[in-house]
């Protein structure tokens, strides 16, 4: 009888102070969400009634921007830029991954895979790189073997290059209503007119394919043995070779290059800005687009006086 009594105040000294635990932050904490997390977390698992998995979005995109291993502060300012967009997007999933070839340096693979630890948004192609000759169609051949098994792991696939800047909400608004195949997307050259001199295309500031054009692309014999020239230009050409990309949408005003400092050179409307070579044209730019508007004033800083 003594053992036993001890075995019961033992329980009880172990258990009541969990259970009161838990009451005490479902009901003082104010952040529902919390609670429900830590709620869970002080019942068992149930084994007949498996979590609720989340809907598939209603749109998966993959932007893949164009860059090079050295670009460190530059790949930074972009993850920054991205991360502090307003979450208003709805039902829509954005993966950005940073693209180049074969690392050359010890540093680089010592701090790329730093960075891939870090922050998993890495991409390393299998070439050397290059900026013409090849490393836009090893992008887009490679991904379909990236994803083996998947029928159609994103609709859209954005090659962007590293000078580029998306307003993600209007990019999402852009493509939600658009046709998930056969689809070229992007800032148009010239007329997009059919002229055998000069076939059209879409500018390599930031251009879309859907998943079956990439797929098309990393079977296509014409594809893989024209490969090295101007990589907008050529990927033009394999499409109208092709035959294919029939649903061609030209976002000419909404996607431009940087080219003032005024209010009315960044309309709202935008969807992406081109040309951002320096820190100082990403700052006004992304200044321009308030992306630093909730920072919360503190006493430990006071940055605009």
């Amino acid at each position: 009888m003594f053992d036993k009594n001890i075995s019961r105040n033992l329980i009880l000294l172990v258990v009541l102070p969990l259970a009161l635990l838990c009451i005490i932050f479902l009901f003082a904490i104010p952040n529902s969400n919390f609670q429900l997390k830590f709620l869970s977390s002080c019942q068992p698992p149930s084994l007949s009634s498996p979590p609720d998995s989340a809907p598939d979005p209603e749109l998966k995109l993959l932007i893949g921007i164009i860059t090079l291993p050295e670009k460190y502060e530059r790949r930074q300012i972009i993850r920054m830029a991205y991360a502090l967009q307003k979450p208003t997007i709805q039902n829509a999933q954005i993966d950005v991954r940073f693209v180049f070839c074969n690392l050359t340096t010890d540093e680089q693979k010592m701090f790329i895979a730093m960075e891939i630890l870090t922050y998993q948004d890495i991409i390393i192609l299998n070439c050397t790189e290059n900026m013409n000759k090849g490393k836009t169609y090893t992008y887009f051949s490679s991904l379909p073997h990236m994803f083996p098994g998947k029928q159609r792991p994103y609709d859209y696939v954005i090659k962007a290059d590293d000078d580029m800047y998306f307003r993600f909400d209007n990019l999402v608004a852009s493509l939600r209503d658009k046709p998930r195949e056969d689809v070229y997307w992007g800032k148009g050259f010239a007329p997009m007119i059919k002229d055998p001199e000069n076939p059209p295309y879409l500018v390599g500031m930031g251009y879309a394919l859907s998943w079956d054009l990439v797929v098309w692309i990393s079977t296509s014999e014409f594809a893989r043995n024209n490969s090295e020239g101007v990589e907008d230009i050529f990927v033009g050409m394999w499409l109208n070779i092709g035959e294919k990309g029939k649903n061609r949408y030209d976002m000419r005003e909404k996607m431009y290059d940087f080219h003032g400092v005024e209010p009315k050179d960044f309309p709202p409307e935008t969807i992406a800005v081109h040309l951002l070579k320096n820190d100082y044209t990403w700052a006004v730019t992304l200044g321009m687009f308030n992306v630093t508007d909730q920072l919360p004033s503190s006493r430990f800083y006071d940055i605009y006086g």
